[in-house]
Formats: structure tokens, C-alpha cells, sequence
């Protein structure tokens, strides 16, 4: 090893997490999280729940989306509405009320945000072929989490100092499934690394109708040594993203897709939806060790724009400009006598989005009335819309850990945030969905709201054994209303949610489990109320959600692993009143929408140590209601299998994956709106192959 690396400390625990992953096929050891505390742990002792999902697991997945990283992590519900990068996201509750992207829930990438200021997250620029784990957190009180009372999900890339992992890789599929991707890194000299990734997906979904999915994506990343324990990181990357849009099916059609396996219509008159992004995206960041501190200097820098066409208008963003910094210290020192280690930092980030437009859709059909009954392309025609958007937050967190003995830790550790939301906006004309025309616009509109966000968290973690870990956590967030709900409703509050937790954890060579049962209280959540298919935001008063989690996995045999993920969901508003039209209704006592009460995944895994590998899984999803009323439940579906099997031998790897195995026939979501009158279903994917070959270029090595 090059000389002056004794404190690569980043890449140590990278190597580290490696060698635990790769140890799977003999023993189930512990994973190391840097998610839930903001500095190296192992799972065992963090007092939360949390989860690790390694590059062993990935490698066994197709990661065209970042749902087939985590869908199977109790306490998530994650899907992907059109097959490609896009996603939704429910921690516990948290992002419910998104119909599109991902909210409530802050999403790292190496340390660095790639949630907007306001919580919004877009997941167009993750290279899903880049990624060595994803760690994620659950509930309130994160210390990454600004803005954000769901939890935390980072998405870990490989270290530029990193060579093991260069390949290439080519898979073809079903449905002109296409997945390219080479990671190539190199040394510059003794103390410099750079690594080049380049990466291609694309699938025709042709079994449902305006669904393709291309994306391109390309990265340079460089690393360099200053002397001395320091590290310098720098990472540039474009993505071009194009995704179609399928749009939801009424009851007809999905009777019709129950029969076919194809979607052939949706449930609205425009047809030609979708999302054409492109981004760039810089980040720097630095770790510098002194005399008993570290500081981790960060700054980072996208620019996002993009053409989307969605129901009633054009969206037309010209550059939306994220900028960000944040500086954390680390320093280890002691309490009373005890070992602890304190953490602290600041953090500013700012979203400028002007001339953001809206536009009429040009070819369409229409009644005498005006009512668009179809649209014949995604050619924008008259301007309905200007607006210019600024989104800032300023915070800071702290946190002290202490070993208060040989068996108990403590976590005591917060974070306050501001938050400003501006806007200006010039409204021409509006798509009215009740007579499905546009209409005159409501003329020149401001917005200035400021947003004070708390969150705090106290946790103990008591060794009961060697083997066997038990914690405890109280935690509490604000979360901040995200900018376009604030356009629908101006007088928003910040939602509050409240937790509870206690948990159990056991490691051993041959067995492992987690276990969480969590009572969160939420006030003011925000929530959406859909009526004609027009989504508004309210906030909820007050919800109560109770719930029961369990992870767990045995070591059967040399090589065989078996496991079971299961969630218990019990979610209730307390006081609740939805106004639909222009009645108003109390939902005080009923459950929330879209969350099962029972989701439970088995699972097998296979590393026969000669190489060959494989492994089966099969997910269910219990009944939900399908609106605020509880009209009606969806009866969700039960032991949809995906497989995987693999054969590597020196350098080359082959796998194959076969997605919903039986080839069943479900939605991955159905909604009624609050008037009981309306349903909405979104398909699930049928039987799918995958197959891919690998080959991973010799010499690699880790600094």
C-alpha cells in the first residue's frame, strides 16, 4: 500500500463491509452502517432500526430501479408505477402522500443530499450499476435527515480508490430489456486514483402501452491523497433519462389486463405522459484528520431540466440549480471518565428554479364544451403558466455517543433546520378537472413561507449477551410541506411526528434477526385527498400508527441461507376531516389508505462454493383500503416469486433472473377517489428474463 493511507478511513469501511458480505456463504456476520449515526457502526449496536442491504444481495438483482434494492426491507413499500428509475416510497407511513417521486424520506448518495430542500427527491442520476449497498434508517430523527420525519436511505457507490469491482457487463432481456454498463478505475500516481463508469438501460415495456424506458449515464470520479491522513474526492456526472408514462387503468381496463396480461388504455384522456430529463451533477468532498478531530468538508452542485408532460399540462423546466454545503465534525473523546464520540455540523442548501413554464397540450381533441377527450401528441401549444421557485435551508445537528459501560450505549443527538419557500407565479390559464378544459388562469400570485424544523433523538442500546443486542429510541421530526403542495393549499402547517421504539438484535455465525415494535404519533401530517382525479393537500390532524417489524435469517446448511421479512402495520387517523367538493367528512377513526396491515416476504439463498449461486424470493401484500373513506379494500397479492441463479468461474460471471416466476396478474396499486366513485389501478409487471454476462477486469485492488 502507498505510504501515508493509514487513515483512509472511508474506504477502509467500504473494504470492510466487503469482506463481511463476501463472508455470507460461511457465516452471518454483522454489517457496518454509517447512516443511522453519521460515523462507522455495526448494525448490531445502533439503537434503531436499520438495515443493510450488500453488494452480495445486489449482484443477485436485475437493478434497473432502486426498488429491486429495498422492496424487500420491512416497514417499505416501494414500487416502481413504469419500469424504469422512477419510484415510490413509504417508510412507515412517511411519503404516503406522494403520487409521484419521493417525499417525507431523505435519500444520501455518499454522504451527499440529493433530496431538494423542500424533501422532494428524484432519482433520475442514480446509477442503480454503481451502487455497493444501500443502508436504510426508519422513523423520525435522523441526523441526515433535514426536513425529512421518514428516515433516511443512503445509496453507497464504490470508492474511486476501489479497483476490485472493475467490469463489464452486458444482459439482454424480455421486452427489449437492455442493461450496458463498464466501471473502469485506474491509478493517476502513489497518492491519485480516478475510476470511469459508464452505464445504459432501456426496455420497450411493450406489454403496456406508451412505457419506454431509456436511460444514459456517465461518471468520472478522482480521489486523491494530500498528505498525511487527508482524502479528496471529487465526483462528474451526466444522466440523460427518457420514461414513458402508461397512465392507471379504470375498472374495464383492468378487468381487460386480469384477461390479457396487457395493458391496452388508461383512465385518461391524455396519453401521451412521460418524464425527458437530463442532469448534471458535481460533488466534492473531503476528510481531513487532525489532532483528535476530522473534519468532512462537503459541496455539491446539480442542475436539473426537464420536459414532462403530465395530465393537463406541459411541465417545462429550463435548469433547476441545487447548491449545498455541509461541514461535520468528528471527535472522540470522554464523559465522566467514559469513551463517547461527538458529532456536529452545519449544513445550507439552496434550490433556484426560474422560468419554470407550463404549457397547454397543441394536439388535442376536443368536445363543443371544451373537454379534452384525447391527445395526439406531447407538443406543447399555448402558455399557461410562469413561475420562479426558491427553496433554502439552513441547519445544524449534534450528537453525542457515550459507552456508559461494557454493555450500554448511548445516543442523544438532534438537529433544527430553517426552511424559506418562495414563489412567484404568473397563471395564465388552468387545466379544471372538473370539465376536463382549460380555463382562465387566476393571474399573478406570491408564496413566502418560512418553516422552523425540529428533531431530536435519544437512544440506548443495552447488550444483553454477546449475541443478543436490545434498544430502546425516542425520537421526534418536523417535516417540511414540499413546494407544489404548498401551490394547492398556501396555509399548510409543518407535519410532527412522535416514536416510540424497542427493538431486539442478534448476530451469530450462523443466524441473525432484527425486530422493532414502534408506536409514532403524527400531527398535522399532510396528506392528499384525490376527487376526479385532482389531488389536493390537507392536513390530517392527528394519525397513530402502530406497527411490528422482524428480519430474520438461518444458516441451514454450507452455502444456504433462509430467511423471513415481515411487517405489522396498524394505521389509524385520530382526527381527520377531508373535505371532498364542497362537503366535509370526519375520517377520524379510519385506517390510511394504501399501507397493508401484513407484508411479509420468504426468501432462499445460495452460495454453493463452486461457483454457482441462486436465490428465490416471494413477496406478499396484504389488503388495504383504497381511500381516506375506507370504502373499499384491495385485496393486494400473495407470493409473487422472483429467481435468480448465477455460475462464476475466475473472471466471468452469467446470471439469470426471472421476475414474477408464476407470471401473476395484480396491481401494485389501487386507489378509489373520495367521492367512492373512481378507481385507479396500476399493473403489475408480468414474467420477465434477464440474462446477463460479466467480466471483471484482473488486478483490482483497494488503497
Amino acid at each position: 500500500m502507498p505510504r501515508n493511507h493509514s487513515a483512509r478511513r472511508s474506504v477502509l469501511a467500504l473494504s470492510i463491509v466487503m469482506m463481511l458480505s463476501n463472508a455470507h456463504a460461511a457465516e452471518l456476520l454483522d454489517t457496518v452502517s454509517v447512516t443511522a449515526t453519521r460515523s462507522e457502526r455495526v448494525t448490531k449496536d445502533v439503537p434503531e432500526a436499520i438495515a443493510v442491504v450488500g453488494e452480495e444481495r445486489l449482484e443477485k438483482a436485475p437493478m434497473f430501479n432502486i426498488t429491486e434494492a429495498i422492496n424487500e426491507v420491512p416497514g417499505v413499500l416501494i414500487n416502481s408505477k413504469n419500469g424504469g428509475y422512477d419510484a415510490r416510497l413509504v417508510i412507515r407511513g412517511a411519503g404516503l402522500k406522494a403520487n409521484y417521486g419521493i417525499r417525507e424520506i431523505m435519500v444520501i448518495r455518499d454522504g451527499v443530499p440529493i433530496t431538494d430542500p423542500d424533501s422532494f427527491t428524484r432519482l433520475d442520476f442514480v446509477d442503480t450499476q454503481d451502487i455497493q449497498r444501500v443502508e436504510v434508517t426508519k422513523g423520525p430523527g435522523n441526523l441526515y435527515a433535514a426536513g425529512s420525519a421518514g428516515g433516511a436511505i443512503q445509496i453507497i457507490s464504490r470508492s474511486v480508490f476501489d479497483q476490485r469491482g472493475d467490469n463489464l457487463k452486458l444482459a439482454l432481456g424480455t421486452e427489449k430489456a437492455r442493461n450496458l454498463h463498464v466501471r473502469r478505475g485506474f491509478d493517476i500516481n502513489e497518492d491519485q486514483s480516478a475510476a470511469f463508469t459508464f452505464s445504459h438501460r432501456s426496455n420497450d415495456n411493450s406489454w403496456r402501452r406508451h412505457n419506454k424506458f431509456e436511460t444514459s449515464q456517465f461518471s468520472l470520479k478522482h480521489g486523491m491523497f494530500l498528505g498525511g491522513d487527508d482524502v479528496w474526492e471529487t465526483e462528474l456526472s451526466y444522466t440523460k433519462a427518457d420514461l414513458q408514462f402508461a397512465g392507471d387503468m379504470d375498472e374495464t381496463d383492468f378487468a381487460n389486463y386480469l384477461a390479457t396480461g396487457k395493458q391496452t388504455d388508461n383512465n385518461s384522456a391524455f396519453d401521451h405522459t412521460g418524464r425527458y430529463s437530463k442532469i448534471w451533477s458535481l460533488n466534492s468532498r473531503m476528510e481531513l484528520p487532525r489532532d483528535g478531530y476530522t473534519l468532512k468538508p462537503r459541496l455539491y452542485f446539480n442542475n436539473y431540466s426537464h420536459y414532462h408532460p403530465v395530465t393537463g399540462r406541459i411541465a417545462v423546466t429550463p435548469g433547476s440549480n441545487i447548491f449545498g454545503a455541509d461541514l461535520e465534525l468528528l471527535k472522540p473523546h470522554s464523559v465522566a471518565g467514559k469513551p463517547a464520540n461527538f458529532t456536529g455540523g452545519v449544513t445550507y442548501r439552496m434550490d433556484i428554479n426560474h422560468d419554470d413554464k407550463r404549457y397547454t397540450y397543441a394536439d388535442r381533441i376536443e368536445l363543443p364544451s371544451g373537454r379534452i377527450i384525447a391527445t395526439l401528441s406531447d407538443r406543447r401549444g399555448d402558455l399557461m403558466e410562469v413561475k420562479d421557485t426558491e427553496n433554502r435551508l439552513y441547519g445544524f445537528f449534534v450528537q453525542e455517543s457515550v459507552t456508559l459501560s461494557g454493555r450500554l450505549t448511548l445516543d442523544l443527538g438532534g438537529r433544527i433546520d430553517w426552511s424559506n419557500i418562495r414563489s412567484e407565479k404568473n397563471e395564465i390559464l388552468l387545466y379544471d378537472y372538473a370539465s376536463g378544459s382549460y380555463q382562465p388562469g387566476s393571474g399573478f400570485s406570491t408564496l413566502d413561507r418560512d418553516f422552523i424544523l425540529r428533531s431530536a433523538k435519544l437512544g440506548l442500546s443495552y447488550a444483553l449477551t454477546p449475541r443478543i443486542n436490545t434498544f430502546v429510541s425516542l425520537a421526534q421530526a418536523d417535516q417540511v410541506p414540499f413546494a407544489n403542495e404548498l401551490d394547492t393549499n398556501p396555509n399548510l402547517n409543518k407535519a410532527s411526528t412522535r416514536n416510540l421504539e424497542l427493538g431486539l438484535k442478534g448476530r451469530a455465525a450462523n443466524w441473525r434477526f432484527d425486530t422493532s415494535l414502534y408506536w409514532m404519533r403524527g400531527k398535522d401530517e399532510v396528506v392528499q385527498t384525490v376527487e376526479n382525479f385532482h389531488t389536493t393537500f390537507v392536513n390530517a390532524g392527528e394519525t397513530d400508527k402502530k406497527g411490528f417489524e422482524f428480519s430474520g435469517s438461518v444458516l441451514v446448511s454450507r452455502g444456504l441461507t433462509v430467511g423471513v421479512n415481515y411487517a405489522f402495520s396498524d394505521y389509524k387517523y385520530d382526527a381527520f376531516i377531508e373535505r371532498v367538493g364542497i362537503s366535509t367528512f370526519d375520517r377520524s377513526g379510519n385506517r390510511l389508505p394504501f399501507v397493508p396491515r401484513h407484508k411479509y416476504t420468504l426468501f432462499a439463498d445460495l452460495d454453493a462454493g463452486n461457483g454457482l449461486s441462486a436465490r428465490i424470493s416471494a413477496d406478499s401484500w396484504g389488503s388495504y383500503y383504497m381511500n381516506n373513506a375506507n370504502d373499499e379494500k384491495y385485496g393486494g397479492y400473495d407470493l409473487v416469486t422472483n429467481l435468480f441463479v448465477g455460475y462464476r468461474k475466475g473472471p466471468h460471471r452469467i446470471g439469470l433472473n426471472v421476475d414474477n416466476l408464476f407470471d401473476k396478474r395484480y396491481a401494485i396499486e389501487a386507489e378509489l377517489d373520495a367521492g367512492g366513485t373512481r378507481y385507479s389501478y396500476v399493473p403489475g409487471k408480468p414474467r420477465s428474463f434477464l440474462l446477463s454476462y460479466r467480466y471483471e477486469f484482473g488486478g483490482g485492488k483497494t488503497k
